[in-house]
């Protein structure tokens, strides 16, 4: 801004490291001048070429002003303008540098998916978080023209999601403004760039040039009263037939399936896979962790852009934004097209729902209550707390109920499993008192019908339920069979829309059943475990004869060891908790697991019980070893930063293993996880989400400060080989990828990563490790169970039309 010396441009005469010195303007804001109605024609075009002029000033020295709306111009007493308040700037060429001088001239270029600016004023790149430059001032100079005369908004909604719609989506109406300026309107208002007015200095000569329409008063012929007695008896006859339309019609149900493809791969980790927009109009699924859009109307599926690790979306109000969970934020992304925005930290999210008031309702992590977040990013705030006194563990899977004044959710007194024994909560946001509506359920919706639908064991029902007093009228009645649903995580397959059309996946109730395999680079596999069943994380000893894993039973979770040459399994825990990530001790005496409350060791033949290695108060997951056995590595989840890496230092005198203090390996804003010790104990391999998605790294140990990029494409669960310098990792597809390395002094070197096998692993990328043991030639592999009989493939989902009749025929 101090780079800009002209008469219509706010002076700035110095700087300090905490403080402007700005040139005083007296005189109101344009906005302030507009609540008094419109401006005359006359005035309203001086006004605009002041304006254009200071924009004109700004463009010549390639700064672009990013926020030009009427709070930023003020109007001297003596009629000259001014244009303040260039905080959201930015130089539009930063290489070509006017200004060498100027202290103030330091914010980057914009970059691709941040918004930045004030709703009704934005062009339509820029609503959707695209790169701007100055034709973005050149649609806002358009914006504000249209309102000096209209003396209205241009673009308006209940909430800022609204606003940013009607930008991208709706077509602006010039015909409340004079004839006269409307070819300059026209030329301002065009959405795509490349077809707006390029420089604003010309916008004065388009009025200029355009000559005056007079318009003499209308004279009307008998024939011309015959044609609007003629509309208005139309009229009258449409009304009628309008309202036949609009009366409640028993329409029949009718079922369509669909097959989205054979390259779809549907069933995440967790919420539903296929969603349908509020109008119906538009289909969003998961698959392959990406998130695709398909207009119903239309035949093309379009990938929505990084949106890579994504699960659990939901729509905006309006179908233009989708939220959803992805390595370990909240994003949301635009339908039209754009980048993801990342919202606020979401160490595991389960389920959101956005209001009509640009307000956010989700699950944040998988042990917690229910937060609020600004529909535009911001710091979460709580909203409930869970009840330790009932033993409540999580509150997941939201819903904000019409009129925004209460909020449904899911209740459990576990973090995994059982949900068939989870409770509906509705929580009254006025007063934030909350009541139980029904006990043995899970996934609570409301939908316009006026019922409420949950599933218990795969079957949806649905209970008349009143808005009002926030309470259910009836008896809950099952109306459809084989939802598919998860018991581990409380999600099922299942959306409505607004206009009565329900999409869901078939398959019952869902355990998670895997099978456990040898993969070789070619794709042959071979069973390791012979029966499929609730596996995860699994980790081989070091002689390579035992398994240890996490084997899911219901509401319990337990860490188990198969003995592949006696063909036994062995129950290691019997607490009944949630335990998880077994890892071996170098010397397969111990195995390390974590649990609700820290990290526990037991003995790996099974004698004696399991003890407690450290204590935390966050939810723990061990990760390997150094090779000489004396330092653990894990990451732990902290409320505040999300996922840290840590290591504690161990000893072991022969009847067991005991722990130092724990050390902050590393600990930022963003999410690292997974964190791996190399064969020689030199390196640590760990996946982080600071560039948006998970990557995986690697630094020296003890950390040195430098780090590596391993991955390009996204990767998690990095392995080291077992034969030779290649650091193998999970993509976020779901298959294995390799990278060599060299190491030359302090530096690592490695190399561009490849594919190791085109075989597809279980969709667990989300939820656990699903590989181990890498020698190069082949891995332990969790894959995707044969379907049971009855059940949907993957790429298939279920449309209802006229859901809602049906619920209104059998639901009372």
């Amino acid at each position: 801004m101090a780079a800009l010396n002209h008469a219509n441009i706010c002076a700035l005469y110095d700087v300090g490291p905490d403080y402007l010195v700005m040139e005083y303007v007296e005189g109101p804001t344009l906005a302030e001048r507009l609540q008094k109605g419109p401006i005359p024609l006359a005035e309203a075009l001086e006004i605009a070429r002041q304006m254009a002029a200071a924009l004109e000033e700004a463009h010549q020295h390639l700064v672009v002003h990013r926020d030009f709306k009427p709070a930023n111009v003020k109007i001297k007493p003596n009629g000259t303008v001014k244009v303040l308040d260039f905080g959201l700037a930015k130089t539009s060429q930063p290489e070509a540098r006017a200004t060498e001088d100027s202290p103030t001239i330091t914010m980057a270029a914009t970059q691709a998916g941040v918004i930045l600016g004030t709703a009704p004023y934005m062009s339509p790149e820029q609503a959707r978080g695209e790169t701007v430059d100055k034709r973005a001032d050149v649609w806002a100079f358009g914006v504000v023209l249209w309102e000096m005369l209209a003396g209205k908004r241009l673009f308006h909604g209940k909430t800022i999601s609204d606003v940013l719609a009607a930008v991208i989506r709706d077509e602006p109406d010039l015909s409340q403004a004079p004839a006269k300026v409307r070819p300059l309107l026209k030329r301002c208002l065009e959405k795509d760039p490349q077809r707006r007015l390029r420089d604003i200095g010309d916008a004065m000569a388009i009025i200029e040039n355009t000559p005056e329409i007079k318009v003499g008063p209308a004279i009307v012929s008998p024939a011309g009263w015959a044609v609007a007695a003629a509309l208005a008896l139309a009229l009258i006859v449409l009304g009628a037939l309008f309202w036949r339309a609009t009366r409640p019609v028993d329409r029949p149900l009718v079922r369509l399936d669909v097959d989205l493809g054979p390259d779809v791969s549907l069933g995440s980790y967790a919420g539903a896979d296929a969603i349908i927009s509020p109008d119906g109009a538009r289909l969003v699924y998961v698959s392959h962790n990406r998130l695709f859009t398909r207009r119903l109307d239309q035949p093309q599926t379009t990938e929505l852009p990084g949106t890579e690790g994504g699960y659990a979306p939901f729509f905006s109000p309006d179908g233009q934004w989708v939220a959803f969970f992805a390595g370990g934020k909240l994003k949301k992304v635009s339908v039209p097209g754009g980048a993801a925005i990342v919202l606020c930290n979401a160490p595991l999210g389960m389920g959101g729902s956005w209001g009509e008031d640009g307000t956010i309702v989700a699950a944040l992590n998988i042990v917690s209550g229910l937060s609020r977040i600004p529909a535009g990013g911001g710091a979460p705030a709580p909203l409930t707390e869970l009840d330790r006194e009932r033993g409540d563990f999580t509150h997941r899977w939201p819903q904000i109920l019409p009129g925004g004044k209460a909020v449904l959710f899911t209740a459990h007194t576990r973090n995994i499993g059982g949900f068939d024994d989870a409770s509906i909560e509705v929580m009254s946001l006025g007063d934030r008192r909350t009541k139980t509506l029904l006990r043995g359920g899970t996934y609570g919706s409301y939908v316009p019908s006026g019922q409420l639908l949950y599933v218990n064991r795969g079957t949806l029902f649905a209970v008349p339920f009143e808005l009002g007093p926030l309470e259910l009228r009836g008896v809950p009645t099952p109306v459809l069979n084989q939802v598919a649903s998860s018991i581990i995580t409380g999600s099922a397959q299942f959306e409505a829309s607004q206009a009565g059309t329900l999409v869901y996946g078939s398959g019952g109730a869902r355990s998670g059943s895997v099978s456990v395999q040898w993969l070789d680079r070619d794709g042959k596999t071979r069973p390791l475990v012979p029966k499929p069943g609730d596996y995860g994380r699994p980790k081989l000893s070091p002689d390579g004869r035992r398994l240890a894993m996490e084997v899911t039973d219901g509401a319990s979770q337990d860490i188990w060891v198969y003995d592949t040459e006696r063909d036994t399994m062995t129950r290691m825990t019997f607490d009944g908790k949630v335990n998880q990530g077994p890892i071996w001790s170098p010397d397969g005496r111990y195995i390390v697991f974590g649990d609700r409350e820290g990290l526990s060791w037991t003995r790996a033949d099974g004698a004696g019980k399991p003890q407690p290695l450290t204590r935390t108060k966050g939810t723990v997951y061990p990760y390997s070893f150094t090779p000489d056995g004396k330092r653990l590595a894990y990451h732990d989840l902290d409320p505040g930063t999300g996922y840290d890496l840590w290591t504690v230092p161990l000893e072991s005198d022969g009847t067991g293993l005991r722990a130092g203090k724990p050390e902050v390996f590393l600990q930022t804003s963003f999410d690292e996880r997974y964190p791996t010790f190399s064969l020689d104990g030199r390196w640590l391999a760990y996946s982080s989400t600071e560039s948006g998605g998970f990557q995986v790294y690697v630094r020296a140990f003890p950390d040195k400060g430098a780090k590596w990029q391993i991955s390009s494409a996204g990767g998690a669960y990095p392995m080291w080989s077992h034969g030779g310098h290649e650091l193998f990792f999970e993509s976020l597809d779901n298959r294995i990828m390799v990278a060599g390395y060299t190491v030359q002094g302090d530096s690592f070197v490695p190399d561009k990563p490849r594919l190791w096998s085109q075989t597809t692993l279980a969709n667990l990328v989300n939820a656990s490790r699903n590989v181990d043991a890498p020698d190069g030639k082949r891995v332990v592999a969790v894959m995707p169970a044969d379907e049971p009989e009855g059940q949907q493939s993957q790429h298939h989902v279920v449309f209802l039309e006229n859901f809602f009749d049906e619920l209104r025929r059998r639901v009372h």
